[in-house]
């Protein structure tokens, strides 16, 4: 296996980490503001609350790494992404300090505005949809070259029906990951209440997720062939992610198995998110950037690939071990200690 395949890979690893974790911190923003909104506080958002306090500082670690890698990795999406996600970027980081100066004033200033919530909530569901735009514009058609500089095509984004279909892919796919995992957790704590409310949760957003993933896969046709050829090819990987799609809801909406079926919820984002990134191969961003043309030199690639595999090495291990700590020990989950 090439070095460029190897770096793509691991980077590819950490972005998936970051879809499962941060959807599921995204969507228990929404979810908390609909427990205040619905007067379900005493059931709902304590359950979220007790997720979200060990484990909201770490999930952009996953996603400082794949952008950190990228970078060292292939030095030319400095150059053009750093163009194409002026502003959606800027947003997205708007966005964040918004949602962590509310989980801030939460938890040490006032608890009973609602106005904090609404905007952690909001904040939660518009992050995903603004870094999205940054795998629309790696299919190529939203930025041009003149005379040596890049120019962001921004009209050409917010009028293509491919970039509005992957925005609504971000976001019903966070609620529906959020949802399936909370479920899971409710269950765990022995909260039927909130179990039931998730569920009910997981089930509604459960179509719109497989009808988004179609729109997408209809407005990728429409917009890069090549791209929805090569998919055609690997069709076997997003035929296993509607599999384990269907099995996962049927143990939803059977009541049983709550963890199996969030384990295939994660298995329906793995095969789709990789077969995605293989079939989108050998572009990073088309027609610009390529894994063979654009990867840094062989010394530098091969010590980044042991760096991040070593962080890979330490970041899983110490968040099996936050999740023994807090998130699945016995106690903790049950909100006695």
């Amino acid at each position: 296996m090439s070095l460029e395949i190897v770096g793509i890979t691991v980077l590819w690893i950490f972005l998936y980490g970051y879809l499962i974790v941060a959807s599921i911190d995204f969507g228990a923003g929404f979810f908390a503001f609909y427990g205040r909104l619905k007067n379900k506080e005493h059931t709902l958002n304590v359950l979220i609350s007790r997720y979200l306090s060990p484990v909201w500082e770490v999930t952009n670690v996953f996603f400082v790494f794949f952008f950190v890698g990228l970078v060292g990795f292939f030095p030319d999406a400095a150059y053009y992404y750093g163009t194409a996600l002026l502003i959606p970027g800027s947003i997205a980081i708007i966005l964040l300090a918004i949602r962590g100066s509310f989980y801030a004033f939460n938890n040490y200033g006032s608890k009973e505005n609602i106005v904090y919530l609404f905007l952690y909530g909001a904040t939660g569901l518009l992050i995903p949809a603004s870094l999205s735009t940054a795998l629309t514009i790696s299919e190529g058609g939203f930025l041009e070259v003149t005379d040596g500089n890049v120019i962001f095509l921004a009209g050409e984004l917010f009028t293509s029906p491919y970039s509005w279909s992957v925005v609504v892919l971000s976001i019903v796919s966070v609620l529906f990951i959020s949802a399936a995992f909370l479920t899971y957790y409710a269950d765990r704590a022995g909260d039927m209440d909130s179990r039931e409310v998730l569920r009910k949760f997981s089930l509604f957003w459960s179509p719109p997720t497989i009808l988004a993933s179609l729109l997408v896969f209809v407005g990728l046709r429409e917009h890069n062939e090549e791209h929805f050829m090569n998919a055609l090819d690997i069709w076997w990987m997003f035929g296993l992610s509607l599999a384990s799609f269907l099995a996962a809801s049927f143990l939803i909406y059977k009541r049983q198995n709550f963890g199996t079926a969030f384990v295939l919820v994660m298995l329906q984002f793995f095969f789709a998110f990789f077969g995605y990134g293989s079939s989108h191969l050998p572009y990073i961003l088309k027609p610009f950037i390529t894994i063979e043309s654009s990867v840094t030199n062989p010394t530098m690639g091969m010590a980044l690939v042991i760096a991040f595999v070593a962080g890979l090495l330490l970041l899983i291990p110490s968040l099996i071990l936050l999740m023994r700590l807090f998130l699945f020990d016995a106690d903790y989950v049950k909100g006695k200690k």
